[in-house]
């Protein structure tokens, strides 16, 4: 229908670490990479909805499971008041499947469609992520989680305002369709 709403869901778990992404070094050269032993990571949810990227919703979590998906799932339909139906793709982790979200997105009345496995490229909110490590991540050295937790939170409240319109050209649905192969 005109008026459903289709919004892309995933989450994704940035680490303090050291995220090299690219680099240049001269042959013979040792150049040493500042890097911590630290796993710290946040954890977030993020539903975007394609040409309205500034309406995405992303909330953060002690860990990604059934309980904070559900609690995301009540976030997404408290987003949109004029109760049309709410399309939400989503891949097929194990706490995306579990009974209770079902039930959950069953009761709120939003459809759940599953990507099929191991098909990232499918889902637009994947290029989410990727924009927030080049943004925030790559090549970058965080000494400390007082360090890297700020970052991450100025990613979404200060610099997606700024770049939102940027984005469209890179988070779309604007997939490349292949004819099938002829059998001879």
């Amino acid at each position: 229908q005109d008026d459903d709403v289709l919004l892309f869901m995933d989450a994704t778990p940035p680490t303090q670490a050291t995220k090299i992404s690219s680099g240049w070094i001269p042959t013979a050269v040792d150049k040493p990479i500042e890097t911590t032993g630290s796993r710290r990571r946040l954890n977030f949810i993020s539903g975007l909805r394609l040409n309205y990227l500034p309406d995405t919703i992303t909330s953060r979590y002690d860990t990604i499971n059934a309980y904070s998906v559900i609690d995301f799932l009540e976030q997404i339909k408290e987003f949109d008041p004029d109760q049309r139906t709410i399309h939400l793709v989503l891949d097929s982790a194990g706490y995306h499947r579990a009974h209770d979200v079902k039930e959950k997105a069953r009761e709120l009345g939003l459809t759940l469609h599953y990507l099929p496995p191991y098909s990232p490229n499918l889902n637009p909110v994947e290029r989410w992520w990727k924009v927030m490590n080049e943004r925030v991540r790559n090549n970058r050295y965080f000494a400390s989680a007082k360090e890297f937790r700020p970052k991450i939170d100025d990613f979404f409240s200060i610099t997606l305002p700024n770049i939102d319109n940027d984005l469209n050209s890179r988070i779309n649905d604007n997939f490349q369709v292949f004819s099938r192969a002829s059998s001879s």
